[in-house]
């Protein structure tokens, strides 16, 4: 082989190029990465909703002998805590050796909720031979994607006693599924003339959940009625029940390998489940010098609202609490904290390439992606973080051997979008943007490579080495 040239060798060492993380890994590390992902997708399955996503991770955290902390708890070196917040958001963190007012808490921030349609709190009725439920869509989504799927119901309803009811229907095998029905197109002329927003409309976005009449014919909608004397035989509710319950339709259907190759992962809710598992493991497997968190949040995808999104005190008031319990001042540890806000970005999708800056795309299998910023416009509901602490993390990961990539939303004007970041940061910590890329963000069925799910479990570890 000739000697490389004076200018290919300037080229080489001055020149930035992303790297396919399946070229560069070793057969070991790629048996890693098909490892990491089987365990993934098992957890993908397990948790569709935040509820679930929540439970799942106490009992992974569990195994590894971690035990739940409360407000007012002690803490010393080595303890392995979680805080569960309303059943549906999970703080798991570890206590370090370092002194957290000099060397602040190692947060991962990601979030466990997922767009989906949600059943209204009065949403049962009949029509024309069918029985469905109501709905509101939770979360951005293209409505007409959700029409034509087998969908499985999910979530908990409190009776009026008081007793809560677990419910997942559609799931297990024998189980029946759920439908939003569709127009055929041979009556769909004037449906396919309307932009791809009014397609469906959120008010048609019904459930089909019943098509058998009561034998009564004394008694009037009697699908309706039989689907009521089902809910009641199997989970003592009656229609009033709906009132107080958090029921979604979600796909039926679980993770699956896509391609000849088994590279990709298809599956619901990667958005930001693809983030949340990694490190929820990153803070299971570590034994960190430094005290480090994962913080698995709900409602990221309105807004971070409410008691268990992030813009909640709770978040605040639980890093207070683990200071004092440390014998540590508060401010002096939230100045000194690091945070990698950890959701999903867009993937380059040579299907749409006009929406996309390829310089600054993510790009499939080159591994978990830095945003320095997101937001949408002028950066605007950015966090945009410092090129100080984009180095500091930087180097973290060059010195560990993480592959890992940079990149944008998509095209500047061509839309936005943002995630916990700014929030966290708001507390007065350095954060900054870190996520798997994603094809068809949103939609009720994502493609992730697990090459990059597995970047973004090591990227973790060496954030809290």
């Amino acid at each position: 082989m000739a000697e490389k040239s004076k200018g290919q060798k300037l080229q080489e060492s001055l020149s930035y190029k992303k790297k396919n993380y399946y070229e560069v890994a070793s057969e070991a590390e790629r048996k890693e990465i098909f490892d990491f992902a089987k365990g993934y997708m098992a957890y993908l399955d397990a948790a569709k909703t935040e509820r679930e996503a929540c439970a799942v991770s106490v009992a992974e955290a569990k195994k590894k002998g971690f035990t739940e902390f409360k407000f007012g708890d002690k803490l010393k070196a080595g303890d392995k805590k979680y805080f569960i917040n309303r059943d549906k958001s999970v703080v798991v963190f570890r206590v370090g050796t370092k002194n957290i007012e000099e060397d602040g808490l190692r947060i991962i921030a990601s979030h466990i909720d997922a767009p989906r349609v949600d059943i209204k709190q009065v949403p049962l009725y009949e029509d024309s031979g069918m029985c469905y439920l109501k709905t509101h869509y939770y979360g951005g989504i293209k409505k007409y994607q959700w029409t034509a799927i087998p969908l499985a119901l999910h979530g908990a309803v409190v009776l009026k006693n008081g007793k809560k009811i677990e419910i997942s229907v559609g799931e297990a095998a024998g189980d029946p599924v759920f439908y939003i029905d569709d127009l055929l197109p041979h009556l769909g002329a004037d449906q396919m003339a309307k932009g791809a927003g009014k397609i469906i409309e959120g008010e048609q976005l019904n459930v089909v959940v019943g098509g058998l009449p009561y034998a009564d014919e004394d008694v009037s909608d009697k699908i309706k009625l039989n689907v009521l004397s089902i809910l009641n035989e199997k989970y003592g509710m009656c229609e009033e029940d709906f009132l107080s319950a958090e029921l979604s339709a979600v796909p039926a259907y679980g993770a699956r390998d896509v391609g000849f190759d088994r590279a990709l992962i298809g599956a619901y809710g990667h958005d930001d489940r693809v983030c949340a598992y990694p490190a929820l493991r990153a803070v299971l497997d570590n034994d960190s010098a430094h005290t480090v968190l994962a913080m698995l949040v709900d409602k990221e995808e309105i807004g971070s609202e409410g008691t268990t999104g992030i813009q909640c005190k709770v978040y605040e008031d639980l890093m207070e609490e683990i200071s004092v319990a440390l014998g540590a001042n508060f401010r002096k540890v939230r100045f000194a904290s690091k945070c990698l806000s950890s959701d999903v970005t867009a993937a380059y999708d040579p299907n749409f390439a006009g929406v996309y800056e390829k310089l600054n795309s993510a790009l499939l299998s080159c591994g978990t992606c830095m945003s320095k910023f997101t937001g949408a416009r002028g950066k605007s509901g950015s966090n945009d973080a410092s090129a100080e602490f984009v180095g500091e993390v930087r180097k973290m990961f060059d010195e560990d051997g993480v592959v890992w990539q940079t990149a944008e939303l998509g095209k500047v004007d061509a839309g936005g979008g943002g995630t916990v970041a700014k929030f966290v940061a708001g507390l007065n910590i350095d954060t900054v943007d870190l996520g798997v890329p994603v094809i068809s963000m949103h939609a009720p069925w994502e493609l992730v490579s697990k090459a990059d799910v597995y970047s973004n479990y090591k990227a973790f570890l060496a954030f809290m080495k």
